[in-house]
């Protein structure tokens, strides 16, 4: 015969006292919590380390301040190293600059990522650990040697921010325009992270037995709560879009050609700009001392050809001092080889890399008769050569000649940027296509004959793009060579874009991040009810896990050596409970008086 109804019902209730007391008993897992108390504060033996009593600080005051400190640590190196990765788009500017001052080349860019990002995975780990170890119930003790490095991460991270603030503080734009794009995800990320603290914050709540540190626990916990539930209310993208409304890729110009598969303003480098999908092309252009454009960045002609070696003594003199017949005698591809400024030069073949060592400088002539072979638009910047050269006063003139005279070029293909004697180069050739560097009242622009607008990306502005189309004005945004900076200028609207990289861009079919509103309202409220059912769930069981400790021991547990002690066979007496009702003993088994709970510690 099987069991009777009365014997299940005992069992099923035995059950359930078991689960129920399992649920109560506190663990000390000891291999784990020595890895924590190792790694955090070298305390690697037991008699080491001191357990949390109830009602009482996590930690003594030194030890608050040096956790509050990893905090603000790790808060600050992470502002840090999201605001460097997202600058990732004008790396190749911060080395050039470096190059100039310094006067060698050094991918410092990558460096200072580099070192940022292991300082955040220090204090991560450093943080990871004493989280988890309040998760224990166990007393913080940071090691002496955490806390210099603690320091030293905080002092790295306040000199770097503070420097690149003073020198390159147009960067902050780029970080504030990277929220348009990665706001959704940083949303989820932040509450998921605040939702896995509710576990140790609910677990130090219910055991403290101050007010103010009870108050204050929570109070900071709920402020930083209902600021991520409430943060996409201030939010806004231009990659929030209804079906439909997506315009068209914008077209892309090559920026000195193709600079990482070649080198920049050479004929290799506009040739992989074409071989890339590049639809324009944009240099800039400098006269010789004997008036032959040509084709070059900088003032000088040390970064980008061998002057050093071929003209010693002239290293520093401006590049539009030389003769085209100097010029011709340098070599203009193989720095590009050995100083690998995008780190792109590995991809190359050997045909490639025999081609790039042995680029020359670019006329401004074979630079157009290039675009004219291929269909494409063309855009350049042009430097007035400096006080005492032949052409000084007659560069836009000669510059014109070769566009009219010594190319065929149509004029219509030509974006002409400068805007020296705007008006006089309107009258010699009406078919250009004149472009500002700078935006302006539309009825200005209209006067001046803009067609186009050639603006630095940090200017990017939907209602701008969108006002300036109307009245047919193009927009070209410069230099974008970052996906999701591609990205936010396809869903701002903009015409064209100026790139280092028109072989990545060319391959997306659509930005990085793209939405409907109501699709991300939705993802926003799911979120933030998801993370508020959990959280309230984890407190309410903290809540209840007290209160029954609290109750069934009917007073509190007391301490031996570090760790609660008291009634620690009660789990054999359950399984002896549970063992005799499965041979289904009477009513008046054990199980109908509970004994008291408190904590197990497992030695």
């Amino acid at each position: 015969m099987g069991p009777s109804p009365t014997t299940l019902s005992k069992l099923k209730l035995g059950k359930l006292r078991v689960v129920r007391r399992r649920l109560l008993q506190r663990y000390e897992h000891q291999p784990y919590v020595s890895c924590l108390a190792g790694l955090y504060g070298c305390q690697w033996r037991r008699y080491q380390r001191t357990l949390a009593t109830p009602g009482d600080c996590c930690c003594s005051k030194l030890e608050c301040v040096s956790f509050a400190l990893l905090i603000m640590t790790f808060c600050l190196t992470l502002v840090f190293l999201y605001f460097w990765s997202e600058a990732q788009n004008d790396y190749n500017d911060f080395d050039w600059f470096n190059f100039g001052n310094l006067g060698f080349w050094f991918p410092w860019s990558v460096v200072l990522l580099v070192i940022a990002a292991a300082f955040f995975s220090y204090v991560t780990l450093l943080l990871l650990l004493a989280v988890c170890l309040l998760s224990e119930g166990q007393k913080l003790y940071l090691h002496w040697g955490h806390k210099i490095g603690i320091l030293v991460t905080l002092a790295f991270s306040i000199v770097a921010t503070a420097v690149l603030s003073d020198l390159w503080s147009k960067e902050w734009t780029t970080l504030l325009l990277s929220f348009q794009v990665t706001a959704p995800y940083l949303h989820v990320g932040g509450v998921l992270l605040v939702t896995l603290l509710s576990w140790p914050i609910a677990l130090h709540f219910f055991r403290i037995n101050k007010k103010v540190g009870r108050t204050l626990i929570m109070g900071l916990y709920l402020a930083v709560l209902c600021a991520l539930y409430l943060v996409p209310l201030g939010m806004y993208s231009p990659c929030l879009k209804k079906e439909g409304a997506l315009g068209p890729a914008p077209a892309l110009i090559g920026h000195r050609g193709a600079p990482m598969l070649a080198p920049e303003n050479t004929l290799m480098s506009f040739e992989k700009a074409v071989e890339a999908g590049g639809e324009g092309l944009e240099t800039d252009v400098t006269i010789s001392y004997d008036g032959v454009p040509f084709l070059m960045h900088d003032r000088t002609l040390r970064r980008t050809t061998n002057v050093q070696k071929v003209f010693p003594n002239r290293t520093d003199a401006p590049a539009a001092m030389f003769t085209w017949g100097e010029l011709e005698t340098l070599n203009a591809g193989d720095w590009f080889l050995y100083r690998d400024p995008f780190g792109t030069a590995w991809s190359l073949g050997a045909e490639d890399r025999a081609q790039a060592q042995n680029q020359s400088v670019c006329t401004l002539r074979d630079f157009l008769e290039l675009a004219a072979q291929r269909g494409k638009q063309v855009i350049f910047d042009l430097y007035r050569p400096p006080r005492g050269h032949p052409y000084r006063d007659t560069w836009i003139t000669r510059t014109l000649e070769v566009i009219q005279n010594e190319s065929s070029i149509h004029s219509h293909q030509v974006l002409w940027l400068p805007p020296d004697l705007r008006n006089l180069v309107q009258k010699m050739d009406p078919d250009l296509q004149q472009t500002s560097g700078s935006w302006g009242p539309v009825e200005e622009l209209q006067q001046n004959h803009i067609v186009q607008l050639n603006l630095h990306y940090s200017s990017m502005s939907t209602e701008m793009i969108s006002e300036y189309a109307a009245v047919n004005i193009s927009t070209n945004l410069y230099v974008i060579s970052q996906p999701w900076l591609y990205s936010l200028a396809w869903c701002s609207g903009a015409q064209s874009v100026t790139t280092n990289s028109p072989q990545l861009l060319n391959k997306l079919t659509r930005p990085l991040f793209l939405m409907t509103p109501d699709e991300y309202n939705l993802m926003w409220v799911l979120t933030d009810v998801v993370s508020f059912i959990l959280i309230l769930i984890i407190f309410i069981f903290h809540w209840w896990r007290e209160r029954g400790l609290a109750f069934c021991s009917g007073s509190k547990p007391t301490l031996e050596h570090g760790t609660y002690s008291k009634f620690r066979t009660e789990m054999s007496d359950v399984w002896s409970v549970s063992s005799v009702n499965i041979l289904g003993e009477p009513a008046g088994s054990p199980l109908a008086t509970e004994p008291n709970l408190a904590t197990v510690s497992e030695h």
